[in-house]
């Protein structure tokens, strides 16, 4: 695809998102920034989650993955709608009772002020890699794919695009990211039926067609029983439940969209209607994975070494360029969607939690927060930098993995915190919770490391979550107070 029409697709892009960034950031405060003064429309914060959701890794990835897991992913996918009951059921009327801004402000309430603290900063530490590393992905696609060619570094790439991020998001914070959210999914979405679209096209395949061919190939199984492997049911399906509900519930980044809807009911409705639109979004990524083999191999295309690669090289290279346009506006949607979010909630997260902004009650303290609120911005965003460099120095895939992967143990200790606090009534020695922290994700990533010595073959899964937030939980019953 011609580097120059890359270029005007992705700047287009974003002036469509600084212009909705203009129009939504009219009169802002910081209440506005962090909780879009609750007037969020339900409905376009169920769709936007879509894409937030869904990141730019997950946009390249699940169509690769059917060649070694099938359809196992959709195990995890009906565990989410576990998880997204807990949520709506539990979690939210939690939240809207306390009327909190930072979500981690429960576990002040509950108990003490090192408990908060250390559970913001887990927040904060998980997106910061995550987030980083998402962005560091596709950002390296789109050097691949455009700017090596024109003699551009990768770190202008990187810092431009960060860059734009920041100047969409600085003023208006999360109520423009509602509706910023809403058309990246839309244009994730696009791009997605479009390629569907054209393959079933090239195969002679209409609607039922299609349906017949991804239900009837090889790569289709959805239901996997052995114990020993990751791709269990069991292990699939609850960890898709603890997952979706630390990932979403326990995520500032989630659940602020959720807290800028006008109520309880508008909230619990979004969030059912979220976990119903995922199902089907997700079955849309596996079923393209099942279309993009069966193209590849009617058409004679060597498949790549890494099955991350599947679609980008068929989209640029091999589709027509509509479809190549549609992927680009994608990922760059899923990415971009994905980053915005994070940086206001990270921004959001330190003012409160750290900074301990509360509601403006005079101009001049209005002049101060927003200043204090444009530094604490501009600051994430040359972190978010700096981390993506950091990958980009290591050049180790197998590092950086694990790394990220490191970021996943961070938010056992919020599931244990949580759980403890909202099963049992106990107190505990607030100061001694964050050692209790610290210990639970190193003792799982040790038990996971030898899972296989220890317990005659069994390997974990995703399902490692489930056991940090279980050794967190238990570390608190140690140093419980006794029954208030």
């Amino acid at each position: 695809m011609d580097a120059s029409l890359v270029v005007t697709i992705v700047s287009a892009y974003f002036l469509l998102l600084i212009l909705i960034s203009i129009l939504t950031s009219r009169k802002t405060d910081s209440k506005t920034f962090f909780t879009a003064n609750r007037q969020s429309p339900w409905y376009l914060v169920a769709f936007g989650m879509i894409g937030a959701s869904l990141s730019g890794v997950t946009f390249i990835s699940v169509p690769g993955w059917v060649a070694d897991t099938q359809f196992a992913y959709m195990q995890m996918v009906i565990g989410y709608l576990l998880g997204y009951l807990v949520i709506g059921t539990v979690l939210l009327p939690l939240y809207y009772r306390l009327n909190l801004i930072s979500i981690y402000g429960y576990l002040e309430e509950r108990f003490g002020f090192w408990s908060y603290k250390i559970g913001a900063f887990y927040f904060l530490l998980s997106r910061v890699i995550g987030s980083s590393f998402r962005l560091f992905l596709v950002a390296g696609v789109l050097q691949l794919a455009v700017f090596d060619a024109w003699g551009i570094p990768f770190s202008v790439t990187v810092l431009v695009t960060i860059a734009l991020i920041w100047l969409y998001t600085f003023q208006g914070g999360i109520k423009t990211i509602v509706w910023t959210d809403t058309l990246q999914t839309l244009f994730m979405l696009l791009g997605v039926v479009t390629v569907i679209h054209l393959i079933g096209q090239d195969l002679n395949l209409d609607f039922q067609g299609i349906v017949s061919t991804v239900r009837e190939s090889d790569y289709s199984q959805v239901f996997f029983w052995d114990w020993k492997t990751d791709a269990n049911f069991f292990k699939q399906f609850f960890a898709g439940a603890f997952i979706a509900i630390v990932m979403t519930g326990l995520d500032q980044d989630m659940m602020q969209k959720n807290l800028t809807c006008k109520n309880i009911g508008e909230a619990q409705k979004n969030m059912f209607w979220f976990s119903i639109i995922l199902v089907v979004v997700n079955l849309l990524f596996l079923s393209l994975g099942v279309l993009l083999y069966i193209y590849a191999g009617k058409n004679g295309i060597a498949l790549p070494e890494k099955t991350d690669d599947l679609f980008p090289i068929l989209a640029l290279n091999h589709f027509p360029t509509v479809a190549g346009v549609l992927f680009l506006l994608g990922i760059t949607a899923a990415a971009y969607s994905s980053a915005d979010s994070a940086l206001t909630s990270l921004t959001t997260s330190f003012c409160v939690d750290f900074l301990n902004f509360l509601p403006e009650d005079t101009i001049a303290m209005r002049s101060r927060q927003k200043k204090t609120r444009l530094i604490v911005h501009l600051a994430f965003s040359l972190v978010l930098f700096g981390v993506i460099m950091l990958f980009q120095m290591i050049n180790n895939e197998a590092v950086i993995s694990s790394v990220f992967k490191a970021a996943g143990y961070t938010y056992g200790p919020l599931l244990g915190l949580f759980a403890f606090g909202l099963f049992l009534n106990w107190k505990v020695y607030d100061p001694l919770v964050p050692v209790i922290c610290l210990i639970s994700p190193l003792a799982a990533y040790t038990l996971n490391l030898y899972s296989e010595d220890l317990f005659q073959g069994y390997k974990f899964g995703f399902e490692i979550l489930i056991v940090n937030g279980l050794i967190t939980f238990l570390g608190l019953v140690l140093i419980k107070k006794g029954r208030p």
